[in-house]
């Protein structure tokens, strides 16, 4: 016998059963009752980050999300790519660029809420080889250019993305620019310039300290002069995106303690109280 049964009744002398309209017409209230009753589900918060915080922060995302249950989209690549992809309209909620030029943009173009806007962590640069070889000192007197025949220096695109103009910079301010200036192979963000030194299709390379730190295959042979470029700080802000108030959490969480002994733990600074 069904659990449920429906019981035929008698209207002007014929007996109706209920038919197959009022069979439809419950099951569309049972299901409008479990919708209601239930959670809503909560938005994916999708964050737009330089490619160099690559491995802290899918650390600090999986952290979130194994303790607040929230759900986290994570883009890499670039500073100026990504500013360009949400001034095209991508729909991120979540901007942390690797310098403050890329999120002043937005900010001007009324993209973000500028009372979300934080300065998050710090950096450094340094230069990096594929073979072990002996520290070095970055000056003047350095002759860069013979550690690198005939090889290239692997850097960030100097005109754009944030590592790349940061180790333009230095290179300027230090004498050495104009040595290897036909020798640099630029790539689209600073993880693509670490991929190429770690497989040896470049000798050196100009990378955040961070970097080097995440792959084995590379050495750190000098760290440059923290006032031989501008200070390298990663400001993150909210973008008017959909997820709101999810991914107003989310940038609390980077903010707080959990994150922050992740970024320490992979070199980064971390800035503010």
């Amino acid at each position: 016998m069904s659990a449920m049964c429906f019981s035929s009744h008698n209207v002007g002398g014929i007996a109706h059963q209920p038919g197959p309209a009022r069979l439809v017409s419950f099951t569309a209230a049972l299901m409008a009752m479990i919708v209601a009753s239930a959670p809503a589900a909560a938005e994916t918060v999708t964050v737009f980050a330089a490619a160099s915080l690559t491995t802290a922060l899918t650390q600090v995302a999986e952290q979130y999300e194994d303790t607040e249950g929230g759900e986290i989209a994570l883009s890499f690549a670039g500073s100026s790519a990504l500013a360009r992809q949400i001034q095209l309209g991508a729909p991120a909620d979540i901007f942390i660029s690797a310098n403050p030029d890329w999120m002043d943009l937005l900010q001007a173009g009324d993209l973000l809420d500028p009372d979300s806007r934080t300065d998050l962590l710090g950096n450094s640069l340094v230069l990096i080889a594929h073979e072990p070889i002996d520290h070095v000192d970055l000056n003047a007197d350095l002759d860069l250019s013979a550690l690198l025949r005939p090889g290239r220096l692997a850097m960030a695109l100097t005109q754009a993305v944030p590592a790349g103009i940061y180790g333009r910079a230095a290179l300027d301010t230090l004498g050495l620019w104009d040595q290897v200036a036909t020798q640099v192979v630029e790539t689209d963000n600073v993880r693509a310039a670490l991929a190429l030194v770690a497989l040896g299709e470049a000798p050196l390379g100009v990378v955040y300290a961070t970097d080097a730190r995440a792959n084995p295959d590379v050495h750190v042979i000098a760290t440059f002069p923290p006032d031989s470029h501008p200070q390298i700080t990663y400001p993150a802000a909210l973008l008017y995106g959909p997820a709101g108030e999810e991914a107003g959490g989310f940038l609390t969480f980077l903010l707080g303690p959990d994150a922050r002994a992740v970024f320490e733990a992979e070199g980064f600074t971390v800035l503010g109280d």
